[in-house]
């Protein structure tokens, strides 16, 4: 209490120095000449200002312009007043933030807790919690803002938007080409998806035709057989034939993709096999195309993994070979994200290849000429961003469909098909071989469909990959190929008359000519090629088969990979930060730094799992368990990286730190007993004396949350490091719907926990337990047949469920049920006076019953869903008490749990939502949760990509219903003037709004048939999943609503003890001078801010081709992809040392970066890890339209800068760096004092090294 009180008045006193200096400002705003302008007067604006604790002081100002007379003048005023503006807030930002730091010195830099007063029961029946005094911050400068707000003018809009020319097509969306086709299927001939191919015989007669024949081999790292088992049967007899065949004529080309394969054979060979290879690699007859761990999924994938798996196999190259990729190449993955370009770019390649679109959109391409493009970032002004990338143009990537339109023709040069193989063509004419008596007749009619190809490109360089599935695992097929195909180059290059250059060629060496063909350097954009923005989802390969069915295909293994990916990144971070703080301690050789090869073990199985036939869920049974396996084997093993790491960083004293292998020093927060089972969290048993609880919070921000563990006594009791006792809910833990275990008992209790740091809390088994406060359970059953019982001392009542609608509650939240089915019908905030529509529905979809049906890959509907039904009405449990309530709904395949946290912040603002399937007795359902609102969306849906970015989808009525459904790796939303709903999920899945107002997401698909993509299998092993989602439902600022003419300005500013309610509106015009010391603050800025501006309100449209989340979804996401991990000290029969939280960050990062990864870079000769760090940072793009609420923690913005050298407490900074996404390409370093500045959505990567 004593230092309660020394905070309370040095803080007290600090706010008075801040208050008058405020005043001061403002004086010398009124009566400084030098601050005074001549003309243009401009109108004062309004101001609101609700400067009470817990509230918002916005700033908010618009400024009209007068007659043109008086334009000039009026814009050097308004310009001369904006650098007033922004000079009096900078000041006020600097006195707002040694406030802060003055307050925050003198409190613990651990868990603060409440002050140990009982919660109580408000007069509307909300809990009421005690609270801390703490102050929070949120201050978002208006710089940061103005990203989202409009970065293109009108003009730039409207010119990415149309068509400069048909045939010239320099700007384009991908939202404008889906609005433009019609997506027919019109017979084109030869050609069936295209169009018939005419030319000019002396079109190339001033300049010949340049030809790259590119072999190739895809190779899944586990499809139909598991990645050992490819391995061994066919990868490694390409590798091995390879070395041979490649060295037999320099003229030779081929190219690879997957390290993963190439990493397993260079590891079994010996050293003259690798010298072997390593020469036909320097030499550029072997090129590594894209370098990746694996040919990433692009849709399912998480931004994290993406980069991690390439980052993976990038060092590897470098590390192994010095091999530096240059090209990207999927001709696999079903449909492009806009993302992939991106991290390409950032990783310094300059080009890259496509292949799986939509046939429509290929041919609408191909018709202007547009298959080679600049792809630009939607969000991207100017062209910073761009990447040149080619659209392969025909049905596939094998042989037959990539020397030209004709597959009947190409096929008969795909030379492995020559009588006697066990592969045919279709078309029933084979290939011949190749020989004196028939080259010039066959040269002929190749260059024939060389020329139709190459018309469809804007130079005359013509890229012609050869290859297909695991080919060339034969050396038979490298003599095939290779010899035939020579002798056809042979040919045609001996003939001047041909006016063709053909040759064997790298994906790199066919870039490299079309840019010197354009005149421009490698990367540069060719004269009037296009740009192009958006996405290449949904990919659709013939008629209405879209290939939407694996966004949910196999969700368990989606949720599993996204919890192993939250895992890998605590591990490495923690563990970079405990092998830094050993080095400075001088403590190395004591910790365990072998669990290096756990973090590479890990890497490379979640690398795995990114292919695109693994995360996908289109792999054979049995490739799925070997998946799962291996991600379980790596669950385990970074819990042990966590662990080990976590012991070293909480000790007090460093000097009694003992690692041993075979005594851990803390447990596991849960555990799996199988790889297809869900997990099982650990029992913590209390006795008398305390039990130590480690909760490491993986995020990047301090984080205020309800933890709940597993405890074997209901006289709990929980303090928090420096002795205070919290808050406890305990409630019962179910065996079944209505029936409680007599055992276990759950405790949840509200933790303050450091920005990626490890905070202790102690548990007892305590008679004196005053702060233990039970929960209030009732069950809602469908009749009287069924007695349920309590479990001492938890209590349950009963009653008969009515149809009358029931409700929970939190300060800052009202959910309202139906009575009839259990699910949620509306959700009020208590800022908002209106009580919005928020209604769960569940429904089924079938599958087409003839012809092609659904499978793995597709989504093939027998019609618009029908309402999920079932007998009996569903057994309902209602939860209530002081930190949370929750309401779990029981029916037959699936069980929802909507659960509301009683917490100021972020927690404390959305609905956590779990839902349980189980669909294991259906035959050919896919089960879908809908949410029925009625916000006026208007047929125009928000998903993310990848966890990257927004992209703005419309529903399609010309397009089937399953060609509405687009991939939901962590969000999607509906919005209108009033309101945006955001359904955050922890596990990637489908998902649409068929209808105004309504979000729908495929929650989990059996299947009994294959759907004819090569697979041979249904889906029939499906698992009970977990689908965990967050619902938050933000109110749009009345102010987004309006645009300035030339400035656009808005600030945040909380000034808050944590646990008070967030403010009711943020926009009410100011009436009188608020009371109270923050809102006196609060008024002084508004007061300088009106001296300064003034102006009056102009309607806007939001009209821009990009959206963005806001600040509070970001962070909603962030909580609900990293949770928090519960580790209990195992009792020690000679005690446990002295502990003490760790709080890693001296500085709290910018509230709109996201620290993606600390990744401690592998040693050149060993598997152990160098001094050297990678830091992953990725600076968020925010819509500030939104209104904003106390995020429970101090959040500050600033314009990008990140001051490295401050960032790690009792760390010293040796090396700064920048450095390409993977680290293959090296900045000039730092000077370790220097701060680093991002752009909004920037990714950036840093070497460092700490000490």
């Amino acid at each position: 209490m004593k230092l309660k009180k020394q905070v309370t008045v040095c803080g007290g006193a600090i706010f008075c120095v801040a208050v008058f200096s405020l005043y001061l400002m403002l004086d010398r705003v009124q009566h400084d000449p030098s601050r005074r302008q001549s003309g243009g007067n401009f109108p004062r604006a309004h101001f609101p200002a609700r400067g009470f604790c817990g509230t918002v002081v916005v700033y908010y100002a618009s400024l009209p312009l007068h007659s043109p007379c008086n334009f000039q003048s009026q814009i050097s005023v308004l310009q001369n007043r904006i650098e007033q503006l922004e000079q009096l807030l900078e000041e006020n930002h600097q006195i707002i933030s040694h406030i802060k730091d003055s307050v925050l010195e003198l409190t613990d830099t651990g868990a603060v807790s409440p002050s140990g007063q009982l919660p109580f029961r408000s007069a509307n029946g909300s809990w009421v919690l005690p609270f801390d005094g703490r102050p929070t911050f949120l201050a978002v400068k208006p710089q940061d803002c103005q990203f989202a707000l409009g970065h293109r003018g009108q003009a730039d809009l409207q010119a990415i938007s149309r068509f400069i020319s048909q045939n010239n097509m320099l700007g384009e969306d991908m939202l404008d080409v889906y609005s433009l086709l019609s997506f027919d299927n019109v017979d084109g001939g030869v050609w069936k998806q295209g169009f018939e191919i005419t030319y000019e015989p002396t079109e190339w007669d001033d300049e010949p035709l340049q030809v790259f024949v590119v072999p190739h081999s895809h190779n899944d790292p586990g499809w139909v057989k598991t990645f050992d088992k490819y391995y061994t049967e066919q990868t490694q007899h390409i590798f091995n034939n390879m070395v041979v065949k490649l060295t037999e004529d320099p003229r030779r080309k081929f190219i690879w993709s997957e390290i993963s394969f190439f990493v397993k054979w260079w590891e079994s060979v010996d050293t003259l096999k690798q010298e072997a290879m390593r020469k036909l690699i320097l030499g550029g007859q072997l090129e590594f195309v894209t370098g990746g761990w694996v040919m990433t999924d692009e849709a399912n994938a998480h931004y994290f993994a993406m980069i991690d798996q390439l980052i993976e196999g990038h060092q590897w190259l470098e590390r192994n070979l010095g091999v530096i990729p240059c090209s990207g190449w999927a001709v696999d993955p079903f449909g492009h994200s806009a993302t992939m370009p991106y991290l390409l770019k950032k990783a310094n390649l300059t080009s890259m290849l496509i292949q799986r679109v939509h046939y429509s959109i290929k041919k609408h391409f191909a018709s202007t000429r547009s298959l080679e493009f600049m792809w630009r970032q939607a969000w991207d002004p100017e062209s910073g961003t761009d990447l040149f990338c080619h659209m392969m143009p025909f049905y596939s990537y094998d042989v037959p469909h990539t020397c030209g339109p004709d597959p009947k023709i190409c096929c008969q040069f795909d030379f492995k098909r020559l009588p006697g193989s066990r592969v045919n063509c279709p078309w029933k004419v084979p290939p011949r071989a190749i020989s004196e008596t028939n080259v010039a007749e066959r040269a002929q009619v190749l260059l024939d469909q060389y020329r139709k190809k190459s018309k469809l490109f804007r130079s005359k360089v013509v890229l012609v990959p050869l290859g297909d599935d695991f080919r060339y695992d034969k050396a038979l097929e490298w003599d095939q190929q290779y010899i035939n195909y020579q002798k056809l180059f042979d040919y045609m290059n001996s003939h001047p008359e041909m006016h063709v250059q053909a040759q064997f060629g790298t994906l790199t060496d066919y870039f490299s000519a079309v840019y010197k063909a354009n005149g421009v350097v490698m990367g540069a954009r060719p004269p009037a090629y296009p740009v192009l923005s958006g996405d290449f989802f949904v990919y659709a390969d013939r008629e209405d088969h879209y290939w939407s069915g694996y966004y949910t295909s196999r969700p368990f293994y989606k949720n599993l990979d996204r919890i192993l990916e939250s895992h890998l990144r605590g591990a490495e971070i923690l563990y970079s930060l405990a092998v830094s703080h050993a080095r400075h301690a001088r403590m190395e050789g004591r910790y365990p730094t072998s669990d290096y090869s756990l973090l590479t073990d890990a890497r490379r199985n979640i690398g795995l799992f990114q292919h695109h036939d693994a995360i996908t869920g289109t792999a054979k049974e049995i490739v799925v368990i070997d998946y799962g396996t291996r991600l379980l084997r790596s669950l385990i093993g970074l819990k042990r990286v966590i662990i080990n790491a976590a012991h070293f960083l909480i000790m007090k004293n460093k000097d009694v730190y003992r690692f041993y292998q075979t005594e851990p020093f803390l447990e596991t927060d849960d555990r799996r007993a199988t790889q297809d089972s869900l997990p099982q969290r650990t029992l913590i048993e209390l006795e008398s004396s305390p039990r130590y609880l480690v909760l490491f919070n993986p995020v990047e921000q301090e984080r205020l949350c309800l933890v709940t563990v597993l405890v074997n006594s209901a006289r709990v009791r929980v303090l928090t490091e420096d002795g205070q006792t919290l808050p406890v809910q305990l409630s019962a833990q179910w065996a079944s719907a209505v029936q409680m275990s007599g055992e276990v008992y759950q405790a949840s209790f509200m933790a303050r926990l450091p920005a990626l740091g490890l905070a202790m809390f102690h548990l007892y088994d305590s008679a004196d337990s005053p702060m233990t406060l039970r929960s209030d359970t009732l069950l809602r059953l469908p009749g009287h047949s069924q007695s349920v019982h309590g479990v001492d001392p938890l209590p349950v009542r009963s009653q008969a469920a009515d149809p009358q609608p029931f409700y929970i509650q939190t300060q800052s939240l009202m959910l309202g049920f139906s009575g009839t089915t259990g699910l949620l019908e509306s959700v009020r905030r208590k800022d908002d006076a209106q009580e919005v529509r928020v209604q769960m529905q569940f429904f089924t979809y079938g599958t087409r019953p003839s012809k092609d049906k659904s499978g793995a890959y597709l989504f093939i509907p027998d019609g618009n869903a029908k309402p999920y039904m079932q007998k009996d009405q569903p057994i309902v449990r209602v939860v209530e008490g002081p930190l949370f309530a929750e309401v779990v709904a029981h029916y037959q395949h699936f069980q929802q749990t909507v659960r509301i946290h009683n917490v100021p912040g972020v927690d404390g603002l959305s609905l956590d939502i779990t839902t349980l399937v189980d669909i294991r007795d259906q035959t050919n359902k896919e089960l879908a949760m809908r949410i029925v609102t009625d916000i006026q969306s208007e047929g125009t849906f928000y998903t993310d990509l990848n966890g990257f970015q927004i992209q703005p989808r419309r529903y399609l009525q010309k397009l089937p219903l399953q060609a509405n459904f687009y991939p939901m790796p962590t969000m999607a939303y509906i919005q209108d003037s009033q309101y945006r709903l955001t359904l955050h999920t922890a596990q990637a899945l489908g998902a649409s709004s068929l209808t105004s107002g309504q979000l729908e997401v495929i929650l989990d698909r059996r299947l009994m048939q294959d759907d004819n993509r090569g697979l041979g299998q249904g889906l029939k092993d499906n698992k009970r999943t977990a689908n965990r989602f967050r619902l938050l439902l933000e109110r749009r600022s009345s102010r987004s609503r309006f645009s300035f003419s030339a400035f656009p300005l808005h600030r945040f500013l909380f000034l808050s003890p944590f646990f008070d309610v967030p403010s009711h509106s943020l926009t009410p015009p100011l009436r009188e001078q608020p009371a109270g010391s923050y809102a006196k603050l609060g008024y002084v800025l508004s007061q300088i801010v009106a001296r300064v501006l003034g102006g009056s309100k102009t309607e806007t449209v939001d009209s821009a081709p990009v959206s963005f989340p806001s600040l509070l979804s970001h962070m909603t996401s962030a909580i609900l992809n990293h949770e928090v991990l519960a580790l209990p000290v195992i009792p020690k029969k000679r005690g446990v040392p002295p502990l003490r939280t760790f709080s890693p960050l001296a500085a709290a990062l910018p509230c709109d970066f996201h620290l993606l990864n600390l990744r401690s870079i592998q040693n050149q000769d060993s598997h152990s890890p160098s001094p050297h760090t990678a830091l992953l940072l990725h600076r968020l793009g925010l819509d500030c339209g939104l209104e904003a609420h106390n995020p429970g923690f101090n959040c500050t913005t600033t314009q990008g800068k990140l001051a490295v050298a401050a960032l790690f407490r009792g760390l010293d900074l040796q090396l700064l760096q920048p450095m390409s996404l993977t680290l293959m390409h090296a900045g000039t370093p730092l000077s370790n004092g220097s701060a680093v500045a991002l752009e909004p959505m920037e990714l950036a990567t840093f070497k460092i090294q700490l000490h």
